[in-house]
């Protein structure tokens, strides 16, 4: 599974660890050591994957990952040495499709490219998924609904590709974050909420009384073809 990757990172002796192990499994991969560098090397290569650190000069790596996320769907890990929910929460927020907290393994970091860039890649084989009127596109990497285009960013299009794939499906937040992001000890289930929360204001008529993206209390959350369910809302 070889990939073009980009390594944003300012910490040399770090950011050439990290192409090691890459390189390891055979990505051809670009080091760069500042946020507009990230960005043009990201643009000027058919980048698969982006491995970001926040803390860069020049540019930081939130507002990188902001500026690309308008322009393109590279997947994008981003590393951080910050630890609080509401630093990782912003990440996903901006388009990160997965977080890891600085110290990491380069093992587990490795494990978790393979995982992105095997998410990223099946998405063309799939055909569009439709819930009712929701339909998702894999290929496209859309969202509609009634044939109305649905910007989503990638963590709230990717946990919506996981829902719609099995309808009436109830998934717990455990299961969802695995799916979208692996397990990290620093992010918790009110990363799926906020995903849900936000998605419910883009996809449902009334938001506060939701009819396709449901809570089963207790249990998780569910995509349905919008049949009110009176055990779930």
């Amino acid at each position: 599974m070889c990939a073009q990757i980009v390594i944003a990172e300012d910490d040399v002796k770090q950011a050439e660890l990290v192409r090691r192990y890459l390189e390891r499994d055979r990505h051809s991969v670009v080091v760069v050591h500042d946020g507009r560098a990230a960005i043009d090397a990201t643009r000027r290569r058919k980048t698969d994957l982006l491995v970001l650190d926040v803390m860069l000069p020049r540019v930081d790596g939130l507002e990188v990952c902001r500026i690309l996320r308008e322009e393109s769907d590279v997947a994008v890990l981003m590393l951080t040495a910050r630890s609080t929910e509401d630093d990782l929460l912003l990440g996903l927020d901006l388009g990160a499709d997965d977080y890891m907290t600085k110290p990491f393994s380069p093992r587990e970091l490795t494990a978790r490219v393979r995982t992105l860039l095997r998410r990223t890649r099946r998405t063309t084989a799939d055909s569009r998924l439709r819930v009712g009127d929701i339909v998702v596109d894999p290929v496209r990497h859309e969202v509609s609904r009634n044939g109305e285009r649905i910007e989503c960013t990638p963590g709230e299009f990717h946990l919506l590709e996981t829902m719609a794939a099995e309808p009436d499906r109830v998934f717990t937040r455990e299961q969802l974050l695995e799916r979208l992001h692996g397990f990290d000890r620093f992010i918790t289930s009110r990363t799926i909420d906020v995903h849900v929360m936000n998605l419910r204001k883009k996809i449902e008529s009334r938001p506060r009384r939701p009819t396709c993206l449901l809570t089963v209390y207790g249990v998780g959350y569910k995509l349905t073809d919008g049949v009110r369910d009176d055990a779930a809302r």
